[in-house]
């Protein structure tokens, strides 16, 4: 029976995909009001439908769509040197992930990363505390690395652009540009390992599509939150993504 339309990956109902196009619009909204917590959303809404080696890929290319949209939206707000330095670092990081994408543990990676989180986000002084430039060479190579065995590592990168210091608009369009840059780097280097998605691109295209209406939604919503519960929401929100991926860790 070929009635499923043919534009849909086999495992998928058209039920599942409407579902995934819908939730890509809100994640999206999500990310462009506070800036980051939409891309682990949506991840989570992928594994709970197809296994983790598709999963990832296909995170990856909508989220490029939706991180690039964003970072285009807001352009006279990124932060050009921060973008410069974290490029070369972001290459780094997936060269070496993708000697061995498979054979870290995925429990171990889950459990530093929402370490570093939490320590970032509640450390004294650390949200006040400006992440030097030349730094975010590190920052991207050590993101980037993490995102070939997690996926969604936006709160991670999220922990060093503070919005106290840089105010919420850079700091949401930095991050965008950043995470362009690291799902970019990422899916090249899928390719490069042999994933074929080419069955999801009629998908992913409707899903950033979406994503596209949910990034000018939310950036709406930005501009009336105000500066200080913009902080606090931002902060609650890495908080419990941290909390969340350490209780999944110590599930596993």
């Amino acid at each position: 029976m070929t009635s499923n339309l043919q534009w849909l990956p086999p495992e998928l109902s058209m039920s599942t995909a409407t579902v995934l196009v819908v939730f890509s619009f809100v994640t999206s909204a999500i990310s462009a009001t506070f800036g980051m917590g939409g891309g682990v959303a949506m991840l989570i809404a992928l594994l709970t439908t197809v296994p983790p080696i598709v999963a990832l890929p296909v995170h990856a290319l909508v989220q490029l769509g939706s991180n690039a949209g964003r970072a285009w939206m807001m352009r006279p707000h990124i932060m050009r040197p921060i973008l410069l330095w974290f490029l070369p670092g972001s290459l780094v990081g997936v060269l070496i992930a993708s000697q061995f994408v498979v054979s870290l543990p995925t429990a171990v990676l889950q459990m530093a990363l929402a370490a570093l989180i939490l320590w970032s986000v509640w450390a004294p002084g650390m949200s006040r505390q400006e992440t030097p430039e030349p730094a975010f060479v590190a920052v991207g190579a050590f993101t980037s690395f993490v995102t070939m065995f997690l996926g969604a590592t936006g709160p991670l990168l999220a922990a060093f652009l503070s919005p106290t210091l840089y105010g919420r608009d850079r700091t949401v369009a930095t991050h965008a540009a950043c995470m362009t840059v690291q799902h970019l780097l990422k899916l090249i280097a899928f390719g490069v390992l042999g994933f074929v998605l080419t069955e999801w691109l009629p998908l992913v295209l409707a899903m950033i599509l979406s994503g596209l209406l949910g990034t000018r939604f939310g950036g709406v919503l930005l501009q009336r939150f105000p500066e200080d519960t913009f902080r606090k929401v931002f902060k609650m929100l890495l908080t419990l993504l941290a909390l969340r991926l350490m209780l999944k860790a110590l599930s596993a």
